[in-house]
Protein backbone atom coordinates (compact mmCIF):
# COMPACT_ATOMS: atom_id res chain seq x y z
CA UNK A 1 0.00 0.00 0.00
CA UNK A 2 1.43 3.55 -1.08
CA UNK A 3 0.00 6.56 0.69
CA UNK A 4 1.95 8.74 -1.70
CA UNK A 5 2.22 8.12 -5.76
CA UNK A 6 4.96 9.78 -7.30
CA UNK A 7 5.26 13.00 -4.71
CA UNK A 8 6.52 16.44 -5.49
CA UNK A 9 6.77 18.06 -2.54
CA UNK A 10 9.09 21.27 -1.17
CA UNK A 11 9.66 20.00 1.80
CA UNK A 12 12.79 22.47 2.02
CA UNK A 13 11.21 25.59 1.12
CA UNK A 14 10.20 26.69 4.21
CA UNK A 15 13.10 24.92 6.60
CA UNK A 16 14.35 28.06 7.99
CA UNK A 17 10.74 28.68 9.65
CA UNK A 18 10.66 25.28 10.75
CA UNK A 19 13.74 25.31 12.42
CA UNK A 20 13.55 28.25 14.16
CA UNK A 21 10.55 26.62 15.55
CA UNK A 22 12.04 23.69 16.43
CA UNK A 23 14.94 25.81 18.24
CA UNK A 24 12.12 27.61 19.82
CA UNK A 25 9.81 25.03 21.15
CA UNK A 26 13.47 23.08 22.81
CA UNK A 27 14.35 26.68 24.52
CA UNK A 28 10.65 26.81 26.20
CA UNK A 29 9.98 23.71 26.79
CA UNK A 30 14.14 22.88 28.48
CA UNK A 31 12.98 26.40 30.54
CA UNK A 32 10.05 24.93 31.60
CA UNK A 33 11.58 21.74 32.81
CA UNK A 34 14.46 23.58 34.73
CA UNK A 35 11.63 25.27 36.04
CA UNK A 36 9.41 22.62 37.34
CA UNK A 37 11.83 20.08 37.74
CA UNK A 38 11.64 16.95 36.61
CA UNK A 39 10.08 13.86 38.37
CA UNK A 40 11.45 10.62 39.11
CA UNK A 41 10.08 7.41 39.57
CA UNK A 42 11.57 5.34 42.36
CA UNK A 43 14.59 3.93 40.03
CA UNK A 44 15.98 7.44 40.06
CA UNK A 45 14.69 9.13 43.47
CA UNK A 46 14.98 6.42 45.87
CA UNK A 47 12.29 5.60 48.70
CA UNK A 48 9.59 3.37 48.65
CA UNK A 49 6.75 3.21 46.18
CA UNK A 50 3.67 1.05 47.16
CA UNK A 51 0.47 0.51 45.02
CA UNK A 52 -2.51 0.12 46.88
CA UNK A 53 -6.00 -1.15 45.89
CA UNK A 54 -9.22 -0.14 47.95
CA UNK A 55 -12.13 -2.27 47.44
CA UNK A 56 -14.30 0.98 46.26
CA UNK A 57 -12.77 4.03 44.78
CA UNK A 58 -11.91 6.31 47.22
CA UNK A 59 -11.72 10.36 46.65
CA UNK A 60 -7.35 10.91 46.31
CA UNK A 61 -7.66 13.40 49.08
CA UNK A 62 -8.82 10.84 52.26
CA UNK A 63 -6.12 8.36 50.89
CA UNK A 64 -3.31 11.34 51.61
CA UNK A 65 -5.19 12.70 54.64
CA UNK A 66 -5.11 8.99 55.96
CA UNK A 67 -1.76 8.06 55.32
CA UNK A 68 -0.21 11.59 56.30
CA UNK A 69 -1.47 11.24 59.69
CA UNK A 70 0.40 8.12 60.06
CA UNK A 71 3.60 10.17 59.90
CA UNK A 72 4.70 9.59 56.46
CA UNK A 73 6.75 12.52 55.14
CA UNK A 74 6.87 13.68 51.48
CA UNK A 75 4.07 11.63 50.23
CA UNK A 76 3.13 11.67 46.47
CA UNK A 77 -0.46 10.19 45.88
CA UNK A 78 -1.76 9.56 42.23
CA UNK A 79 -4.57 7.18 41.01
CA UNK A 80 -2.96 3.78 39.51
CA UNK A 81 -4.79 1.72 37.14
CA UNK A 82 -8.32 1.67 38.33
CA UNK A 83 -10.51 3.98 39.77
CA UNK A 84 -9.85 2.11 43.18
CA UNK A 85 -5.84 2.00 42.88
CA UNK A 86 -3.13 4.28 44.39
CA UNK A 87 0.36 4.97 43.90
CA UNK A 88 1.66 6.14 47.07
CA UNK A 89 5.39 7.32 47.28
CA UNK A 90 7.73 8.27 50.26
CA UNK A 91 10.93 8.84 51.49
CA UNK A 92 10.13 6.79 54.14
CA UNK A 93 11.83 3.12 53.58
CA UNK A 94 11.66 1.10 56.31
CA UNK A 95 8.57 -0.05 57.02
CA UNK A 96 6.03 1.77 55.02
CA UNK A 97 4.33 -0.71 53.42
CA UNK A 98 2.67 -1.43 56.83
CA UNK A 99 2.22 2.14 58.14
CA UNK A 100 0.32 2.54 54.82
CA UNK A 101 -2.06 -0.61 55.07
CA UNK A 102 -2.25 0.31 58.90
CA UNK A 103 -3.14 3.93 57.91
CA UNK A 104 -5.76 3.37 55.07
CA UNK A 105 -6.84 0.75 57.36
CA UNK A 106 -7.88 2.74 60.43
CA UNK A 107 -9.37 5.36 58.27
CA UNK A 108 -11.81 2.99 56.50
CA UNK A 109 -12.00 -0.22 58.18
CA UNK A 110 -14.96 -1.04 55.85
CA UNK A 111 -12.60 -1.41 53.22
CA UNK A 112 -10.32 -4.18 52.03
CA UNK A 113 -6.85 -2.94 51.48
CA UNK A 114 -4.69 -4.53 49.20
CA UNK A 115 -0.74 -3.97 48.62
CA UNK A 116 -0.06 -4.55 44.97
CA UNK A 117 3.35 -4.27 44.81
CA UNK A 118 5.92 -2.20 47.12
CA UNK A 119 9.50 -0.82 45.28
CA UNK A 120 12.32 0.08 47.70
CA UNK A 121 15.92 1.91 46.81
CA UNK A 122 18.00 3.78 48.13
CA UNK A 123 19.14 7.49 47.48
CA UNK A 124 22.42 6.59 46.32
CA UNK A 125 21.38 4.15 44.21
CA UNK A 126 19.22 6.13 41.89
CA UNK A 127 21.48 9.04 41.75
CA UNK A 128 23.70 6.68 40.40
CA UNK A 129 21.24 5.43 37.83
CA UNK A 130 20.64 8.46 37.04
CA UNK A 131 24.26 9.20 36.10
CA UNK A 132 24.38 6.15 34.06
CA UNK A 133 21.12 6.94 32.39
CA UNK A 134 22.37 10.24 31.26
CA UNK A 135 25.97 8.43 29.70
CA UNK A 136 23.97 5.56 28.31
CA UNK A 137 22.26 8.28 26.29
CA UNK A 138 25.35 10.29 25.90
CA UNK A 139 27.32 7.42 24.39
CA UNK A 140 24.98 6.24 22.36
CA UNK A 141 24.61 9.81 20.65
CA UNK A 142 28.80 9.41 20.31
CA UNK A 143 28.73 6.00 19.13
CA UNK A 144 26.20 6.68 15.73
CA UNK A 145 28.45 10.13 15.02
CA UNK A 146 31.12 7.77 14.78
CA UNK A 147 28.97 5.21 12.77
CA UNK A 148 27.78 7.32 10.28
CA UNK A 149 30.73 9.71 9.60
CA UNK A 150 32.58 6.37 7.93
CA UNK A 151 29.17 5.55 6.51
CA UNK A 152 28.26 8.86 4.91
CA UNK A 153 30.77 12.02 4.87
CA UNK A 154 31.09 13.89 7.99
CA UNK A 155 28.44 16.98 7.56
CA UNK A 156 26.10 14.18 7.34
CA UNK A 157 26.61 12.61 10.02
CA UNK A 158 26.39 15.41 12.26
CA UNK A 159 23.15 16.49 10.21
CA UNK A 160 21.55 13.00 11.47
CA UNK A 161 22.92 13.54 15.11
CA UNK A 162 21.66 16.74 15.47
CA UNK A 163 18.09 15.46 13.89
CA UNK A 164 18.79 12.80 16.63
CA UNK A 165 19.50 15.38 19.79
CA UNK A 166 16.30 17.74 18.79
CA UNK A 167 14.41 14.54 18.59
CA UNK A 168 15.77 13.58 22.30
CA UNK A 169 15.75 16.79 24.00
CA UNK A 170 11.77 17.79 22.84
CA UNK A 171 10.75 14.01 23.93
CA UNK A 172 12.17 14.09 27.24
CA UNK A 173 10.78 17.92 27.74
CA UNK A 174 7.79 17.84 26.42
CA UNK A 175 6.57 14.50 28.29
CA UNK A 176 8.00 16.16 31.53
CA UNK A 177 5.87 19.63 30.75
CA UNK A 178 2.95 16.94 30.06
CA UNK A 179 3.02 15.57 33.41
CA UNK A 180 4.05 18.68 35.59
CA UNK A 181 0.79 20.54 33.95
CA UNK A 182 -1.35 17.11 35.28
CA UNK A 183 -2.09 16.10 31.58
CA UNK A 184 -0.60 12.69 31.68
CA UNK A 185 0.84 10.69 34.46
CA UNK A 186 4.79 10.26 33.89
CA UNK A 187 7.91 10.21 35.78
CA UNK A 188 11.17 9.73 34.78
CA UNK A 189 12.00 5.57 35.17
CA UNK A 190 13.74 2.84 33.88
CA UNK A 191 11.38 1.99 31.31
CA UNK A 192 11.11 5.81 30.20
CA UNK A 193 14.79 5.80 29.38
CA UNK A 194 14.03 2.54 27.43
CA UNK A 195 12.39 4.60 25.33
CA UNK A 196 14.24 6.96 24.31
CA UNK A 197 17.14 4.77 23.89
CA UNK A 198 14.47 3.15 21.32
CA UNK A 199 13.89 6.65 19.95
CA UNK A 200 17.51 7.18 19.47
CA UNK A 201 17.87 4.22 17.04
CA UNK A 202 14.44 4.62 15.23
CA UNK A 203 15.34 8.56 14.51
CA UNK A 204 19.03 7.48 13.07
CA UNK A 205 17.37 4.59 11.14
CA UNK A 206 14.76 7.18 9.35
CA UNK A 207 17.42 10.27 8.52
CA UNK A 208 20.10 6.81 7.25
CA UNK A 209 17.47 6.24 4.50
CA UNK A 210 17.07 9.70 3.61
CA UNK A 211 20.51 9.97 3.59
CA UNK A 212 21.54 7.03 1.42
CA UNK A 213 19.06 7.55 -1.13
CA UNK A 214 20.67 11.13 -1.57
CA UNK A 215 23.57 9.26 -2.19
CA UNK A 216 22.08 7.31 -4.64
CA UNK A 217 20.53 10.19 -6.54
CA UNK A 218 24.02 11.60 -6.40
CA UNK A 219 24.97 9.08 -9.68
CA UNK A 220 21.39 9.22 -11.31
CA UNK A 221 20.98 12.85 -11.58
CA UNK A 222 24.28 14.79 -12.09
CA UNK A 223 24.30 18.14 -12.34
CA UNK A 224 21.44 18.86 -9.78
CA UNK A 225 21.63 21.28 -7.50
CA UNK A 226 21.88 19.83 -3.82
CA UNK A 227 18.55 21.40 -2.38
CA UNK A 228 16.93 19.92 -4.86
CA UNK A 229 18.46 16.50 -5.20
CA UNK A 230 17.56 16.80 -1.35
CA UNK A 231 14.00 17.28 -2.14
CA UNK A 232 14.01 14.35 -4.48
CA UNK A 233 15.11 11.96 -2.37
CA UNK A 234 13.00 12.73 0.84
CA UNK A 235 9.93 12.34 -1.82
CA UNK A 236 11.35 9.11 -3.21
CA UNK A 237 11.61 7.92 0.61
CA UNK A 238 7.89 9.52 1.93
CA UNK A 239 5.88 6.37 0.84
CA UNK A 240 8.09 4.26 2.98
CA UNK A 241 8.52 6.61 5.83
CA UNK A 242 4.50 7.30 6.21
CA UNK A 243 3.78 3.40 6.24
CA UNK A 244 6.87 2.19 8.52
CA UNK A 245 5.19 5.49 11.29
CA UNK A 246 1.43 4.44 10.76
CA UNK A 247 2.30 0.47 11.07
CA UNK A 248 4.58 1.07 14.31
CA UNK A 249 1.97 3.87 15.46
CA UNK A 250 -0.57 1.51 15.73
CA UNK A 251 1.49 -1.47 17.72
CA UNK A 252 2.19 1.70 20.10
CA UNK A 253 -1.46 3.18 20.37
CA UNK A 254 -2.22 -0.47 21.37
CA UNK A 255 -0.05 -0.76 23.89
CA UNK A 256 -0.77 2.72 25.00
CA UNK A 257 -5.02 1.66 25.61
CA UNK A 258 -4.52 -1.39 26.70
CA UNK A 259 -0.88 -2.07 28.13
CA UNK A 260 -2.14 -0.87 31.79
CA UNK A 261 0.14 1.70 33.21
CA UNK A 262 3.42 -0.36 33.57
CA UNK A 263 3.87 0.11 29.84
CA UNK A 264 2.01 3.53 29.42
CA UNK A 265 4.70 5.52 29.75
CA UNK A 266 7.21 3.69 27.33
CA UNK A 267 3.89 3.63 25.03
CA UNK A 268 3.63 7.37 25.23
CA UNK A 269 7.66 8.45 25.33
CA UNK A 270 7.63 6.08 21.57
CA UNK A 271 4.95 7.63 20.36
CA UNK A 272 5.84 11.02 20.61
CA UNK A 273 9.25 10.33 19.83
CA UNK A 274 8.35 8.48 16.57
CA UNK A 275 6.55 11.71 15.11
CA UNK A 276 9.21 14.20 15.78
CA UNK A 277 11.71 11.48 14.45
CA UNK A 278 9.77 11.50 11.47
CA UNK A 279 9.37 15.26 11.66
CA UNK A 280 13.45 15.68 11.92
CA UNK A 281 14.21 13.38 9.29
CA UNK A 282 12.57 15.52 6.98
CA UNK A 283 12.68 19.01 7.67
CA UNK A 284 15.58 19.18 10.15
CA UNK A 285 18.69 16.53 9.19
CA UNK A 286 19.08 17.90 5.87
CA UNK A 287 18.04 21.47 6.63
CA UNK A 288 21.16 21.58 8.90
CA UNK A 289 23.27 20.12 6.04
CA UNK A 290 21.85 22.57 3.66
CA UNK A 291 23.06 25.37 6.51
CA UNK A 292 26.48 24.04 7.00
CA UNK A 293 27.34 23.64 3.48
CA UNK A 294 26.31 27.38 2.48
CA UNK A 295 27.55 29.07 6.05
CA UNK A 296 30.20 27.05 7.33
CA UNK A 297 31.88 26.32 3.95
CA UNK A 298 30.70 28.40 1.98
CA UNK A 299 29.71 26.71 -0.70
CA UNK A 300 27.26 27.42 -3.71
CA UNK A 301 24.22 25.26 -3.75
CA UNK A 302 22.74 26.98 -6.98
CA UNK A 303 26.18 24.45 -8.37
CA UNK A 304 25.63 20.59 -9.41
CA UNK A 305 26.03 18.22 -6.87
CA UNK A 306 28.68 16.90 -8.42
CA UNK A 307 30.79 19.80 -6.80
CA UNK A 308 28.99 19.96 -3.71
CA UNK A 309 30.09 16.33 -2.95
CA UNK A 310 33.35 16.77 -4.73
CA UNK A 311 34.40 19.81 -1.78
CA UNK A 312 35.76 18.44 0.98
CA UNK A 313 32.93 18.60 3.46
CA UNK A 314 34.35 17.52 7.03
Amino acid sequence: MRFFKNPNINFLKYRKLLVSLSITLIIACVIVTIIQGVEYGIDFAGGTEVAVAVSKPIPTDQIRSAVTKAGLTDVEIKSFGEENQFLIRTIESTNAPELITNALTQAFPNENITILKVDKIGPKIGSDLRAQAFWAVFLAVIVMLIYLAFRFEFIFGLGAIVALVHDVILTFTIAVTLNNLGIVNLEVNLSILAAILTVVGYSVNDTVIIFDRIRENKERHKGMNFIKLANLSINETLSRTVNTVFTTLLALLSLFIFGGPVLQGFAFIMIIGIILGTYSSIFIASAFVIWYMEKIKKIDLESGFREVIGAKVE
